[in-house]
């Protein structure tokens, strides 16, 4: 392994990636607040600080990918309808069949110059969310409860809102509502019989109606619909952990662009159309499985350098403080400094591995693996009684999802 690949891969990186977003973010979101003033005075003007300000956050995700992982991403598309990408607002479908297919809409957006203005559909706990959640606040994202009959009203006015933005935007919507398991895709299918509509076999069954108030509400403002198909290369499932390992990735992504005046207004058949459209991405999906590509030209849009210029900046502008503390803290000889140290290299050294067969049979630790799909790192201190041991403090960190979890217990 390269020495930049070692790097990539080591427990205090990831620390200091984290320590950078987590502090920058909330820092921004501090500042965010203050623009609040700005609201009744000029809201054109706060909307443009916000889409800004929000860039700084998001693109720090994006850096990760580009950047961090290198992960490359090819472009298949029209030739014609390429030049207009990041000059009108438009409504993106994506497929979700990927930890990091959000994180690919993201590069997508960042590659076209709408990051900052990027639009989601998104669950209204998140707004109370530090960070990303009170980034997408401010930058007025649609929340709904998931709950139609309260959510319709509140989405299209939300909607409506979006009508005089005064930069391009694209709305980012995942039409399936979750992300596709083959746990969920027969349940899809069994409502789509039930239905009586087409059967889908890559794809779970399209919610139409948020869809529809989408683009009854953004008509006139939007001009297309990209409809994107997105797939790696080799079979590969990645996941947010492998990008922070550096792990390098290799995305095709197929987008149509469809004018949204080949979209129907009336509701009933622009949920047909959306049925049809997914019948269609079933299609591209089995032909790209067949042969690795799809029916368009392969095009590779280039890295643009704000994302790890913004990280660079934020690197530097925190991480020298805290390295200045950190070597005060260590000149100045604490044994609880040293220790701590100690403990996270410690940590970070030690191989992933099971837990001994003398705790297996503890019920709490029985029940911490079967709620958790977790590879555990162990940190012990052995009292023996017999072959039982005494103390056991687990860090576990969740492998293959997006919230890590850490929980300490003891065996007596």
């Amino acid at each position: 392994m390269d020495i930049i690949g070692f790097l990539k891969s080591q427990f205090i990186c990831h620390l200091l990636i984290c320590y950078i977003f987590i502090v920058s973010g909330l820092i921004i979101n501090f500042i965010q607040l203050f623009t609040l003033v700005l609201w009744p005075i000029n809201k054109q003007l706060f909307r443009k600080i916000n889409c800004r300000l929000a860039y700084c956050i998001s693109s720090q995700m994006v850096m990760l990918l580009e950047w961090w992982s290198g992960t490359d991403c090819t472009l298949y598309t029209d030739p014609e309808s390429y030049h207009k990408y990041g000059k009108e607002s438009a409504i993106v479908i994506l497929n979700h069949n990927y930890e990091i297919d959000f994180l690919c809409g993201w590069n997508f957006c960042e590659r076209f110059g709408v990051l900052g203005s990027s639009k989601v559909l998104a669950k209204k706990e998140l707004s109370y969310v530090p960070i990303i959640g009170w980034m997408w606040y401010f930058l007025e994202i649609v929340f709904c409860k998931r709950k139609w009959e309260e959510d319709r009203k509140t989405v299209m006015q939300s909607l409506l809102n979006l009508r005089d933005y005064p930069e391009k935007f694209w709305f980012l919507i995942h039409c399936e509502g979750t992300r596709f398991t083959e746990q969920k895709h027969q349940i899809s299918m069994q409502v789509a019989e039930a239905k009586g509509l087409p059967k889908l076999k890559y794809h779970l069954l399209p919610r139409t109606k948020g869809f529809a108030v989408t683009v009854q509400s953004l008509r006139n403002v939007v001009s297309a619909v990209y409809d994107s198909t997105l797939n790696f290369r080799n079979n590969e499932n990645p996941t947010l952990l492998g990008v922070l390992n550096g792990k390098k990735y290799h995305a095709d992504l197929y987008v149509r662009r469809i004018p949204l005046e080949e979209v129907p207004e009336d509701e009933q058949e622009c949920s047909k159309w959306l049925h049809k459209l997914y019948q269609e991405k079933d299609a591209f999906q089995e032909e790209y499985y067949r042969t690795g590509t799809y029916p368009a030209t392969p095009i590779v849009p280039p890295r643009r350098p704000w994302t790890l210029l913004n990280w660079l900046f934020w690197a530097l502008l925190l991480l020298y403080p805290l390295f200045q503390l950190l070597i005060n803290m260590v000149s100045s000889g604490s044994s609880l400094t040293l220790a701590s140290f100690a403990f996270v290299i410690i940590v970070d050294k030690l191989p992933d591995s099971g837990p001994p067969e003398s705790i297996i049979s503890d019920h709490r630790f029985t029940a911490l693996c079967q709620s958790r799909n977790f590879r555990a790192r162990f940190v012990m201190s052995f009292c023996y009684n017999g072959l039982k041991v005494r103390e056991l403090i687990c860090a576990s960190i969740w492998r293959g999802e997006s919230d890590d979890v850490f929980e300490c217990f003891s065996c007596l």
